[in-house]
C-alpha cells in the first residue's frame, strides 16, 4: 500500500480520468465473501431429436472436474498494478490448477491481512511491515511469495533538481504524508543524512507541490506520481530507497498457516496460476495494460499511463534472483535485511514469517512454469 491511501486514491481518480496535473470477459472483481462459495453451475438442455433404433451405446462423457473456489485479496484499487493477475484470470490459468479464483479489490478500507485471517480469502496481498505486525500481535500468517523484489517508495524529484542520493535531501524540502516519518527516518539514519536539515512539509498525495516549486522532492510510489509527471511531460528523477538500504518487501503474497497445512494445494494452485500471468505480463506490458483499461471501462484510466505504470514496474518486480530462481522468489539474504529493516521500523519478526516451500517446489524444474 502506498503512503496516504485516501490521497493516493483521490490522486489516481483523476490522472486515470485524464484531468491536469498542476489541478490537482467475465466479471473479475468480486466483494469480498466467504471463498468457500462457488458461483451456481449453469446448463443447457441438448434439443430433442429423432432417432433411428441402434444397437451401439451412447457414448459417455466424463464431467469436469469441480473448481474449488477461492478469494485473492488484492491491496489496492484495480489498476494495472495487479496486470499479472488479471492475464492469469482472464486466461484461465487459475482454472488450470482447479481454481475457481476471485479477485477481491482492496482499498484504504480493507485489510488483506484480516481478509486472510477471517478465513474471507485464501491468500492476501500485504506487505511485510503490515505482516510483520499482524503476527507479532498473535496472528499465523506466512508470507509464501514476494512480487515486489526491491520496494517501491522513491524520492521523486524534477529532473533540473535532482535528488540522486540521500545526502541530497540536506538543505531541501521533503513533501510526504505525516505517517512516513519513520521511513524517513530509518533512511536517513542508514545512508548518515542529518535529518534536521531536512524540512518536511505535509502535503497531499500530489504531484503538485513539486511541479509548483513548493518542496524539492516528493515521497511516493515509484510507480504513480512520477508516472502520472512523465506522461504529462514533467522530467523527473526518482531514487529508490531499495537502492540505499530500505529492505521492506512488498506486494507479497500471504495465507494462514492453516491454510499452509491443510488447503496446501489450493495455495499451490493459486500461486502457479499467478505465475503464468505475471510470465505473460513481462513479456509484453502494453498487452496487460490494455487488458486492465478493458476490464474496467468505468474506471477512466489513461491508457498510455497504465502502460508506462505497467513497464514501470518491471524494475521492482523482477530481479537477478527471480531470473535465476523464478518469479515470487525470496532469498534468505533478502529475508535477513527486512528482519533488521523491520526491527529498525520498530516490528520484530523472525525467519519463521516466510515459507519458501511452495515456490522450491514450483521451480523444481528451473525458474520458468510452463
Amino acid at each position: 500500500m502506498a503512503p496516504n491511501h485516501l490521497s493516493r486514491r483521490r490522486f489516481l481518480g483523476r490522472t486515470a480520468a485524464g484531468a491536469g496535473l498542476l489541478l490537482g470477459g467475465g466479471r473479475i472483481l468480486t466483494a469480498c465473501g466467504d471463498d468457500e462459495t462457488a458461483a451456481p453451475a449453469t446448463t443447457t438442455a441438448a434439443p430433442t431429436t429423432t432417432a433411428a433404433p441402434t444397437t451401439t451405446a451412447a457414448p459417455t462423457t466424463t464431467a469436469a472436474p469441480e473448481l474449488a473456489a477461492a478469494n485473492f485479496q488484492l491491496s489496492w484499487f484495480d489498476s494495472v498494478q495487479f496486470g499479472g493477475s488479471y492475464i492469469a484470470h482472464q486466461r484461465g490459468y487459475y482454472e488450470r490448477f482447479g481454481l475457481d479464483v476471485s479477485l477481491v479489490p482492496g482499498g484504504p478500507g480493507v485489510s488483506p491481512d484480516a481478509a486472510v485471517a477471517a478465513d474471507q480469502a485464501l491468500v492476501g496481498i500485504s506487505a511485510a511491515n503490515f505482516t510483520g505486525q499482524s503476527v507479532a500481535d498473535g496472528a499465523p500468517f506466512k508470507i509464501v511469495g514476494v512480487a515486489m523484489q526491491k520496494n517501491p517508495f522513491v524520492i521523486a524529484s524534477l529532473s533540473d533538481n535532482p535528488i540522486n542520493e540521500p545526502k541530497d535531501l540536506e538543505g531541501t524540502k521533503l513533501g510526504m504524508a505525516f505517517n512516513n516519518q519513520l521511513d524517513l527516518e530509518l533512511l536517513s539514519e542508514l545512508n548518515d543524512v542529518d535529518i534536521s536539515k531536512i524540512e518536511v512539509i505535509t502535503s497531499d498525495y500530489d504531484p503538485a507541490p513539486l511541479v509548483n516549486g513548493e518542496v524539492d522532492s516528493l515521497l511516493c510510489w515509484l510507480t504513480d506520481l512520477p508516472v502520472a509527471m512523465t506522461v504529462q511531460g514533467i522530467d523527473n528523477t526518482t531514487m529508490l530507497f531499495a537502492d540505499f538500504g530500505y529492505a521492506v518487501h512488498s506486494q507479497t503474497l500471504i495465507c494462514t498457516e492453516e491454510s499452509l497445512a491443510n488447503r496446501r494445494d489450493h495455495v499451490l494452485g493459486l500461486l502457479k496460476g499467478d505465475i503464468l500471468g505475471w510470465q505473460e505480463y513481462r513479456t509484453d506490458t502494453d498487452a496487460a495494460a490494455q487488458l486492465t483499461v478493458d476490464l474496467f471501462p468505468d474506471a477512466g484510466f489513461d491508457l498510455e499511463a497504465q502502460k508506462l505504470q505497467a513497464s514501470e514496474q518491471l524494475k521492482i518486480m523482477f530481479s537477478a534472483d527471480t531470473d535465476e530462481h523464478g518469479f515470487l522468489w525470496f532469498t534468505d539474504e533478502s529475508v535477513q535485511d527486512n528482519i533488521r529493516t523491520l526491527a529498525a521500523l520498530g516490528v520484530d519478526v523472525t525467519a519463521d514469517l516466510w515459507d519458501r516451500s511452495l515456490l522450491e517446489e514450483i521451480y523444481a524444474d528451473g525458474p520458468v512454469l510452463s
